[in-house]
């Protein structure tokens, strides 16, 4: 099952269009979910009645808005709703607990100038039970490729699997990006020898990475993009013509104990398309 949420706005919208469609790739059932606060869909009688019965019909419209949006962009996929009740953030993530896929607007006012995505979504992101996907705008037409950002660790197994999975529903190109620096090839601080080809060494690690990968999606194309520069500013200007971006969830972390990385934080805020955060744990 996929879910999606929805909150009124036309992100939340475009989302469920997004989660629809990959619920026909996948041929898995969509949920439609909209978070509310507990007091609201509990109270029946008492002062507040009127004020809570107002709100539950407002929410009924923001969900039913879902669910047409939902069936005219795939008509054949099994689709139904849900009230969540309690904080957006901590309902959205109870509601994927069985679920594949959540999938989720720019959802919930950014508290900090700046920032393109909402603080719910960016919650969500970072403590969901399953993979995220967080749609701003669709692209106004397909590109047919995905982007998955490698750091050609080992432990890249999930946001590859996951990258390779989508490029073959898609019928998509698959281009992996590995972003690197001179210093992290250098080993630091420490001297680089002078006979050092940084960028070859690069390539080769990144082939390495793919290898396996290739031979079990022997259907997919895959361009291979060895970029030096910082990995956020790469993968962002890599994804401007993609359909999806994949990265995982911690990426290149400066601070341990961090939910997410600082490749992540910031594509979370700055992909040009739906950004696809694998859960993943190191």
């Amino acid at each position: 099952m996929i879910v999606a949420g929805v909150d009124g706005s036309r992100a939340g919208l475009e989302a469920v269009a997004w989660a629809a469609r990959e619920a026909r790739l996948r041929d898995v059932p969509l949920r439609v979910v909209h978070a509310m606060p507990r007091w609201v869909l509990e109270n029946r009688t008492g002062h507040y009645q009127q004020v809570a019965a107002w709100m539950r019909d407002g929410a009924r419209s923001v969900v039913e808005a879902g669910l047409d949006r939902a069936r005219r962009e795939e008509p054949k996929v099994t689709a139904d709703s849900a009230f969540l009740p309690g904080d957006p953030r901590q309902a959205l993530i109870e509601a994927a607990r069985d679920a594949e896929l959540l999938v989720l607007g720019n959802l919930g006012l950014g508290g900090i100038r700046g920032l393109l995505v909402g603080s719910v979504a960016y919650g969500v992101a970072g403590h969901a039970p399953c993979d995220v996907v967080i749609v701003r705008d669709l692209p106004s037409r397909p590109h047919a490729e995905v982007v998955v950002g490698v750091d050609c660790s080992d432990a890249m197994t999930k946001e590859l699997g996951f990258a390779f999975a989508e490029a073959q529903l898609r019928g998509a190109r698959l281009r992996a990006v590995h972003a690197w620096r001179w210093l992290e090839a250098g080993g630091g601080f420490m001297p680089v020898p002078d006979d050092f080809d940084d960028e070859r060494a690069e390539t080769r690690r990144l082939a390495e990475t793919l290898a396996g990968w290739q031979e079990r999606h022997p259907d997919v194309e895959v361009v291979r993009e060895v970029v030096r520069g910082h990995p956020a500013e790469v993968l962002r200007q890599a994804a401007e013509h993609a359909d999806l971006l994949v990265v995982g969830s911690h990426g290149h972390a400066e601070f341990a104990g961090l939910v997410f990385g600082s490749v992540s934080q910031a594509m979370v805020h700055h992909a040009p398309c739906p950004l696809a955060v694998i859960r993943t744990r190191r």
